[in-house]
């Protein structure tokens, strides 16, 4: 499709349709937050009270953060590989493609994708942009309410397992200090709100598909929510929201995310790649790293595909390459 070929590593920059993308996701995340919100509150009236646990000292070698009651802050989460293991957008083609969305050739080109992101650890920018090509082409036709409730089915599926410990642990200290947690991914955003609702989170920003009357057309607004469009989305929804991004906080794995990172007063690292972990060094960021291990981070077995994954994504790079010739 010709439709996002102009999503190159050489057009970075802030745009006009960074900025319309963004603005349309914070307006998304807006009105889902307070669907969600409802949710919760549902959810908890149906649990048995318990007495809260009692947290954990905060580290001697740190400052209490996040601050507890400080409602001009908030935090923001990139998902993928920060938040859950993968690529949140190759899981879910996963689970459309068990549900006979595309064909299985499809399905080797997004295992090859999602093996060399697992692989690799960073994002490449042909990979991503062929998967939302792929994704809106799927998709397109199809009711907004019929992929919601497909997408919960494949959260159960393909995600709940992926989610990092360690990152959920971040968020959830934020939710206890009173602040509002945001995903905020190039995913989606039905796709990220459901993710987002399942962790407690209070929603999310993500790149919004254009629907009519509730049906999918298989164009964008703007753009995909990436790089600068991603910081055009935090300043958009700290303004409507009325935070101060000073005392907010946020958090990515990707050199990609260093816009919004730099938004705001608490950036921070998590499973960084090399151009992340050398900038967030050089400007004193905060890092965690939640891989058991950088080795293990190179080597693992990819969860797109499942057993041969490896495999078959290779013989569909052999086959690109040689189709290029």
């Amino acid at each position: 499709m010709a439709v996002l070929g102009w999503l190159t590593p050489r057009r970075r920059s802030a745009t006009a349709r960074s900025v319309l993308a963004g603005e349309a996701a914070a307006e998304a995340a807006r009105k889902s937050e307070q669907e969600l919100a409802e949710l919760a509150e549902a959810e908890a009236r149906e649990q048995p009270q318990t007495s809260p646990s009692p947290s954990s000292a905060p580290s001697p070698s740190e400052p209490d953060f996040p601050v507890a009651g400080d409602d001009l802050a908030a935090a923001f989460f990139d998902l993928d590989n920060t938040v859950m293991q993968g690529a949140a957008i190759f899981h879910f083609g996963r689970g459309l493609y068990k549900r006979k969305f595309f064909q299985r050739r499809d399905l080797v080109r997004f295992a090859w994708q999602q093996a060399w992101f697992r692989l690799a650890g960073v994002e490449d920018p042909e990979h991503m942009q062929d998967a939302r090509e792929s994704a809106l082409s799927i998709v397109k036709g199809h009711r907004v309410s019929e992929l919601m409730t497909i997408g919960e089915e494949i959260y159960d599926e393909y995600m709940a397992d992926r989610i990092w410990p360690g990152t959920r642990a971040l968020a959830q200290a934020h939710l206890d200090a009173g602040q509002k947690v945001w995903l905020v991914t190039a995913a989606p955003v039905e796709t990220a709100t459901i993710i987002a609702r399942r962790l407690g989170l209070t929603g999310a920003l993500g790149t919004v598909a254009e629907s009519v009357n509730g049906v999918y057309t298989g164009r964008l607004v703007g753009e995909p929510l990436h790089g600068p469009a991603k910081a055009e989305a935090v300043r958009a929804l700290a303004a409507a929201e009325g935070l101060d991004l000073s005392r907010c906080a946020a958090y990515s794995d990707s050199h990609n995310d260093i816009p919004m990172l730099s938004l705001v007063g608490h950036p921070y690292a998590i499973n960084p790649d090399a151009k992340l972990r050398k900038h967030a060094r050089a400007r004193e960021w905060r890092l965690r790293d939640y891989r058991t291990g950088r080795k293990a981070a190179k080597v693992g077995i990819p969860a797109a595909a499942g057993v041969g994954a490896l495999a078959g994504g290779t013989a569909a790079a052999i086959a690109l390459h040689r189709r290029r010739r």
